[in-house]
């Protein structure tokens, strides 16, 4: 669905976009774990500025291939955000019913701004219109895998994204 070199140029972009509209006041990136990992690496190499990291973790979809709608923190900040530029990175938005949650949690910390970096958008399963700043691609509503996105736990490492078409098995 988007091969390796794709997303490597627009990681690119994006880190020039994120430089420039940061310079003078360096980010705190924030992933959200476990998916956001591999692009929030290469992000973080990207953008040409001293950035710090944290990191959440977060539970929609246990070991299905659909959120379940409730949000819990498995994971949370070990990083004071107040008065901090702050962008959470995440890897895919989907019903956008997480997202949605985290950028209340997040803007109850008191951030100097809170922008969104998303890797992947998900076509017309948005039941929130949530602004995203950074949009790598927006992609078909499938569900996908590679480059951090999983199923089960697996296929986390390929540096390409493709769709999943098999059944979960052990």
């Amino acid at each position: 669905m988007v091969g390796e070199k794709e997303i490597q140029a627009r990681i690119a972009e994006l880190g020039d976009q994120i430089t420039a509209d940061y310079a003078g006041r360096p980010p705190l990136l924030i992933g959200v774990l476990k998916g956001a990992f591999v692009f929030m690496a290469d992000l973080a190499r990207a953008i040409r500025l001293p950035v710090e990291i944290d990191f959440m973790a977060v539970s929609s979809y246990g070991a299905s291939t659909r959120s379940s709608g409730v949000v819990r923190i498995v994971k949370d900040l070990d990083i004071d955000l107040a008065g901090r530029h702050v962008i959470l990175v995440e890897d895919i938005v989907d019903s956008g019913l997480t997202l949605t949650y985290l950028r209340r949690n997040l803007a109850a910390r008191h951030p100097a701004s809170l922008a969104v970096c998303a890797l992947f958008v998900r076509q017309g399963n948005q039941k929130t219109q949530e602004e995203l700043r950074y949009v790598g691609f927006e992609i078909p509503p499938a569900f996908v895998l590679g480059y951090g996105l999983d199923v089960a736990e697996r296929f986390r490492n390929l540096p390409y994204v493709c769709e999943f078409t098999g059944e979960l098995s052990g």
